[in-house]
């Protein structure tokens, strides 16, 4: 997956309700940590990373790629929203579209959290970029995530097999809305 093109960043922290979508900064890097060494986020997505291996490779200020919003509640991260450019997928459908991925600390499911980040989140790319389609792929055992790619405007392409289990393509296309 690459950038998106000339627009790699909002030129501006995004602004919700409750939420603050930023770039990452050094103090993000325990929560990143947390993110990505928990088994229960990444349940669906073929398990969590090894700490010790992170501890090595993970740089002082993580996350810094475009796009990928640090998820900030009361200033401090609580998750990640990325939108990355498909090079390569397992499903043609995907391809050279946008991918929209989102990691959430396990404390703060169940608060509309990542439906607000991601639905801000969709909102600035679509006005820098109002034309384009944005996929999400997710298992469809993963209920909450099915639940929140329905609420977010995403409409099934194709289900397929991979990585051990059933996969959902959905599809958002421009001027969908969500609720």
């Amino acid at each position: 997956m690459t950038a998106l093109g000339p627009v790699g960043w909002p030129s501006a922290p995004l602004r919700t309700e409750r939420l603050v979508l930023r770039e990452s900064e050094a103090r993000d890097r325990t929560a990143f940590m947390e993110l990505l060494t928990s088994a229960e986020v990444h349940a669906y997505l073929g398990g969590a990373h090894s700490r010790d291996e992170l501890e090595r490779e993970m740089p002082a200020v993580p996350g810094r790629q475009p796009v990928s919003l640090v998820v900030d509640l009361d200033g401090e991260m609580i998750g990640q929203v990325l939108l990355r450019r498909v090079t390569e997928h397992r499903r043609p459908a995907a391809v050279g579209k946008v991918d929209l991925g989102y990691l959430f600390l396990p404390r703060v499911w169940g608060f509309g959290y990542a439906r607000e980040a991601c639905a801000a989140a969709l909102d600035w790319f679509t006005g820098v970029h109002p034309d384009e389609p944005v996929v999400l792929t997710t298992q469809t055992a993963n209920a909450r995530s099915m639940r929140l790619a329905a609420r977010l405007g995403f409409a099934e392409v194709e289900r397929f097999r991979a990585w051990g289990a059933e996969q959902w393509l959905g599809l958002r296309t421009p001027g969908a809305s969500w609720g």
